[in-house]
């Protein structure tokens, strides 16, 4: 399968399509948490920039990290298994 035409869980199973959007929460640790909503084939760029759009900061100086791990800019939420409910740190 190409880039473009992967398919989402929902599908596969004959639930929905790849619209269905998920709500993502970002913390950045000083007190500020941002509610994102935003869809499973969003790349982590993607969602970058939407955090951006509401925090003011550049979405190249955004790091999002879970723990230790450290998400790259440009593999989708559906391949890091992030759906809705899921929490960011910045």
């Amino acid at each position: 399968m190409g880039r473009g035409e992967r398919l989402c869980d929902k599908q596969i199973n004959g639930l929905a399509g790849c619209d269905a959007t998920s709500q993502i929460t970002v913390n950045d640790r000083l007190g500020k948490k941002v509610r994102i909503k935003c869809n499973p084939m969003d790349t982590v760029r993607d969602l970058k920039k939407l955090i951006a759009a509401q925090t003011g900061t550049r979405y190249e100086k955004i790091v999002l990290k879970k723990w230790y791990t450290i998400y790259k800019d440009h593999i989708t939420l559906q391949d890091y298994e992030i759906y809705g409910g899921f929490n960011f740190e910045l």
